[in-house]
């Protein structure tokens, strides 16, 4: 029987992926891979691995021949080792298309938190003060002008969300061509012009080695005073110290965080505490349609390459196929 490791998961159940394997005739074993050791021990004569976060490295590849495939549910691929896998031969897949909407409509819901004091109005309120000037001025956003920082397909779909919500809307990305962006999006050419032209800035690049800590202090000290800001792509992308000083200069006016660089959020980080600061826990991808789609395409990824030798959403391309 074809056997699969199941490395980790943070679902109560995987009825749903069983629903996909069973058919197929594979065999499921699962854990809760937490180290390279740990992928490595569970991974014995499996000949696939679906994984949420466990290291798939260099290492783990070496140690585990059998292996043609690694699927992870979700879009991003940080915890996978992507040019270890291709050298071995080893396809990478993911999730790509599941939570589009999900995350866009998360993030516009930040920025405008954000710009409206949702959540101090709230605080306040609670507290048992009830005026409109409570929670500060507040712009207009049909004033303001959104950066967006990659327009793949999120950033492309906050970009229709918002375009009737702000006055303009620019964006970064350099490995788009001009054709490939909207009409209503304006190019710019470089993270300090986008930091210059934003007055609000939301980030929906993928984390790779180019952009780990690519937003650090002195993209921020690039921002207009008063600037809002808005993550829900990955956490390590942005430098939390330097994001930190910035809400305390002033550079940023208040931030909304799905994501961060450790998570859970440390209990000791400053960010819980500031009052310009809106957290949600790495939930901009959820509704319950797009979980299921989510978790359903990526194990039909496996599936796919055990039938045709290539998985539905390649991220690597292998040479492996299931020798049976």
């Amino acid at each position: 029987m074809k056997r699969i490791l199941f490395a980790d998961y943070d679902y109560p159940d995987i009825d749903l992926e069983r629903a996909v394997f069973d058919p197929a005739g594979v065999e499921v074993v699962t854990a809760q891979c937490k180290t390279e050791d740990d992928v490595i021990r569970e991974g014995k004569g499996c000949c696939a691995i679906l994984l949420q976060y466990a290291p798939i490295t260099a290492k783990v590849i070496a140690a585990l021949p059998d292996v043609g495939i690694v699927s992870r549910i979700g879009a991003g691929f940080d915890t996978v080792d992507t040019e270890a896998c291709a050298a071995a031969g080893v396809w990478v897949a993911n999730s790509p298309d599941y939570g589009v909407g999900e995350v866009a409509t998360h993030a516009l819901a930040l920025a405008l938190a954000s710009i409206r004091n949702v959540v101090t109005y709230d605080r306040d309120v609670r507290a048992g003060t009830w005026h409109f000037e409570s929670a500060g001025a507040i712009p207009r956003a049909s004033s303001l002008t959104l950066g967006i920082i990659g327009l793949g397909r999120i950033g492309k779909r906050m970009a229709h969300l918002s375009r009737d919500t702000f006055r303009r809307v620019v964006a970064y990305d350099p490995y788009l061509i001009d054709g490939d962006f909207p009409a209503y999006v304006e190019r710019v050419h470089s993270l300090a012009d986008l930091a210059r032209a934003a007055d609000v800035v939301s980030v929906h690049t993928p984390l790779t080695r180019e952009t780990r800590g690519m937003l650090d202090a002195a993209f921020f000290a690039a921002m207009k005073p008063g600037t809002y800001f808005v993550n829900t792509a990955r956490g390590a992308i942005v430098d939390v110290p330097g994001l930190a000083a910035a809400l305390a200069s002033g550079s940023v006016r208040a931030a909304g965080l799905d994501v961060l660089p450790d998570e859970p959020v440390p209990r000791d980080s400053p960010l819980l505490a500031h009052p310009r600061v809106i957290l949600t826990p790495h939930a901009a991808f959820y509704s319950v349609e797009a979980e299921k789609e989510l978790r359903r395409k990526a194990a039909r990824n496996i599936v796919t390459w055990l039938a045709t030798g290539r998985p539905d959403y390649v991220v690597a391309a292998g040479t492996r196929r299931y020798a049976g």
